[in-house]
Order: C-alpha cells, then structure tokens, then sequence
C-alpha cells in the first residue's frame, strides 16, 4: 500500500476521521438502510476523487476515514456526500420522487479530525466502535 497519492503537481496524503449523525440522532440507520448506505459512500466519494478508507455505520452515527485530495474543502466533500445520500435515501426508501425544501435527513455539522501518525489506531478505533459502545452501555447499566 503507497502512503502518498499523486496528482499532476502534487503528493499528498490527507486522511480524516469523520462522524456525522442523522437528525435529532434518531436511530434509523438499520437493517436494509444500513447495508446500502456503505456502498452509497464509496461512490459518492468516488466522484468527489476521495477514498473512504474505513467505515462503519451504526444506528445512530457514522465513523469513517476518508481520503481527501488537498484541492478538495473537507467541508464540501462531507456535505456533498450527507447531500446527495440524503436525497438517495428519501427517494428509495421514503418513496419521495422530488426534493421537498426542508427535507433532510442528516443533521447539521458533523466532526472531522485529521488522522496524521495515528493512522492505525483510528483504523481500530473505527473498526471496533461497536464492541466498545456495548460494552460502555453495560458498564452504565452496572452502575
């Protein structure tokens, strides 16, 4: 695995951990939606020339390390991807055709963190969120 990308005039690596939730932090991101929603990602980072490196959607948030190139705002990658799954999801599985003003599924903001030399450790992070936030939920119950 090369550490470095290219473009034209330019070798970067740009690596960010990002979270993001769904309005009002429902618990919707399950079953049929949860398995789509991976490969709806991938190819909308795709056309943005970014790569998500690791990824896992639980039911009410979603981890991922995404490869931006420096010529893209984080900001707008991001926001192009909540944009454009948020109008995949109305219109498959809320069975909207149009796009109504005010419709939207993800909600405001979201959190990014560049991941530097600690690469491996975001990767396992990412990879075990779920274990650890059931064994967090335990240790509260204990309590």
């Amino acid at each position: 695995m090369n550490e470095y990308e290219n473009l034209s005039h330019t070798t970067w690596s740009c690596k960010y951990h990002v979270v993001f939730i769904p309005k009002y932090r429902k618990k919707t991101l399950f079953g049929t939606l949860k398995k789509e929603l991976g490969a709806i990602f991938h190819k909308l980072a795709g056309q943005k020339e970014s790569k998500i490196e690791e990824g896992h959607v639980m039911e009410d948030h979603v981890h991922m390390m995404i490869s931006i190139p420096p010529k893209f705002a984080v900001s707008h990658v991001i926001g192009y991807i909540k944009g454009k799954s948020a109008i995949h999801i109305a219109r498959t599985f809320e069975g909207k055709q149009r796009n109504y003003v005010g419709h939207h599924f993800w909600a405001r903001g979201d959190f990014v963190s560049t991941v530097g030399r600690d690469e491996k450790l975001i990767r396992e992070y990412i990879r075990n969120q779920e274990k650890e936030d059931k064994r967090l939920d335990q240790l509260l119950l204990t309590k």
